[in-house]
């Protein structure tokens, strides 16, 4: 006698508490079944979270994947952005070597009050400072009190340009403004300025002192150091 095909009708009918006799087919669908609730388990804990770990890591690959690049070509870049700075440097040497020397400052410095005299300006103070010491070169900042016209102070910095050695002039803190006559003065005449301020003039640095330079930043203590 052959037996009866199970149904899924029949599930109603097992006994749970007697797996064993359970038909073949209720068998194998009920291990079927419990193998596909172990994978659902398992990737719900165990592989969503590896999912979630592994986009972040691709993602961190993508990062580092364009840091490298970015940095490579920076890399590539390095040897022809240093001779350039080189050939800068040499550039700005030889330009720096048409500015007055050390012997030549004090002349200089004469000169250009010289210039102020003579296009009429009068100087009521011509004071120069403490020489400041640079890299490749010197500044000498000079105190300033003159009186003139707009046109005489404009024919002393065109004097200035046309003396014989290279002078480069900054301007720092310049006031300009109609003269105020003082008590007790004579008139002064219409259309008088009274400049104030300081000028900077510059000298290159020879071999010997950039190289003194040099040894006294290195002997200076660094910080926390004792």
């Amino acid at each position: 006698m052959a037996k009866k095909a199970f149904k899924l009708s029949d599930i109603n009918n097992l006994d749970f508490n007697n797996t064993g006799a359970w038909p073949r087919e209720a068998k194998i669908g009920a291990c079927v079944l419990l193998v596909v609730l172990i994978v659902l388990l398992g990737w719900y804990f165990v592989i969503s979270d590896k999912q979630a770990e592994l986009e972040g890591l691709e993602s961190q690959e993508q990062q580092l994947r364009r840091t490298f690049e970015q940095e490579a070509a920076k890399a590539a870049n390095l040897e022809p952005l240093k001779a350039q700075l080189a050939e800068m440097e040499t550039m700005l040497r030889q330009m720096l070597r048409q500015l007055p020397s050390k012997t030549e400052m004090p002349d200089l410095i004469v000169d250009i009050s010289q210039t102020a005299r003579a296009t009429g300006i009068n100087t009521e103070l011509f004071q120069p400072g403490a020489e400041v010491g640079k890299d490749f070169y010197a500044e000498q900042p000079i105190s300033l009190e003159m009186n003139g016209t707009y046109h005489q102070f404009g024919r002393f910095v065109s004097g200035v340009a046309s003396l014989p050695r290279v002078v480069i002039m900054t301007f720092h803190d310049i006031s300009l403004a109609p003269k105020e006559r003082k008590q007790g003065e004579p008139a002064l005449p219409p259309g008088v300025l009274g400049l104030k301020g300081t000028i900077k003039t510059y000298r290159y640095l020879d071999e010997s002192e950039i190289a003194a330079q040099a040894e006294a930043k290195q002997a200076v203590p660094q910080g926390g150091a004792r």
